[in-house]
């Protein structure tokens, strides 16, 4: 049975990982690039699946290691197909991490208000579209933010609602959660032995804080640099999820200081509407509409 321990848990406790191979999306900076590299330096073999090739493989090149790089942009559903269509074999572990953070209004190729499509909605599309491919866990990045998150069920893509930047992100981050906990939902009751995790960075310095096209990025400039943590200690809890053996699904793993900002990874809880069964059924079948992807579940 799994517990956590009282001992700080790092890079060093993940299990040797040679022979197992591990899709991260959104790998060439912040939280993906630094759970790349701790997973190679473990020994799996990574999928950089990436926007930027090129970028990819100048990491690919640095980091060494048996590291390939896909072309992936979850803001195009045709991407995000070709990716799952030219994936030959099979992973172990699927981690979506790539992600959005309070960005001025735009819409995906697909039509979709991007926060959403690209933090929920290609990633919903990519994971069922290589499920019969992955053979251990998929791990889903949300966000403290999903706290303030509300799911807008009839009007997801912001169509008829005033657009407001930290609305959009904090209902993006609480549909991942809900994504991952309904996956696990499904995963159990078709009998699989997948799982499906969720986890958190806390505050961690990443370039994500600076892409919102407003004032805003100074100030989170500043708060990167005297409250954050580092971006390799924000992917600990990505890596606890994607790596622990006996970690059960549904796990939903970030930091444990205060307001799990930063700390040590374990399992954390998350808001009664992050586990409102109706609405988690409700969004899965909104995204399968959406996406025109469904489940072999």
């Amino acid at each position: 049975m799994f517990r956590t321990s009282p001992a700080p848990w790092t890079t060093a406790d993940i299990p040797p990982q040679q022979g197992r191979t591990v899709i991260v999306t959104g790998a060439t900076s912040g939280l993906g690039l630094e759970t790349t590299r701790a997973l190679v330096h473990a020994g799996a073999r990574v999928v950089l699946a990436v926007r930027d090739t090129l970028r990819g493989e100048e990491i690919a090149s640095e980091l060494g290691g048996a590291v390939s790089v896909r072309r992936l942009d979850l803001a195009d559903l045709t991407s995000v197909r070709e990716f799952a269509a030219g994936f030959e074999g099979t992973a172990d572990v699927l981690i979506n991490n790539a992600g959005l953070m309070a960005v001025p209004f735009s819409r995906t190729a697909d039509g979709f208000e991007t926060q959403l499509g690209v933090n929920f909605l290609g990633h919903f599309a990519l994971t069922g579209l290589l499920a019969d491919r992955i053979t251990d866990r998929v791990v889903t990045l949300s966000s403290v933010a999903h706290r303030m998150g509300r799911i807008g069920i009839d009007d997801l893509n912001f169509e008829r609602r005033r657009y407001e930047r930290w609305t959009a992100y904090g209902q993006s981050k609480l549909a991942c959660l809900m994504f991952a906990y309904e996956l696990e939902h499904r995963f159990v009751a078709a009998g699989s032995r997948l799982r499906s995790m969720a986890a958190h960075p806390g505050y961690a310095a990443t370039n994500l804080q600076s892409r919102t096209e407003s004032v805003q990025d100074a100030l989170m400039g500043v708060l990167n640099k005297v409250v954050a943590q580092s971006a390799a200690a924000g992917a600990l809890p990505t890596l606890f999820a994607a790596t622990v053996p006996d970690l059960p699904g549904g796990a939903y793993i970030g930091p444990d200081g205060i307001g799990e900002a930063r700390g040590n990874p374990r399992p954390v809880g998350s808001t009664a509407a992050s586990h409102d069964r109706r609405m988690q059924r409700a969004l899965w079948e909104r995204a399968e509409e959406l996406t025109r992807v469904t489940y072999p579940l």
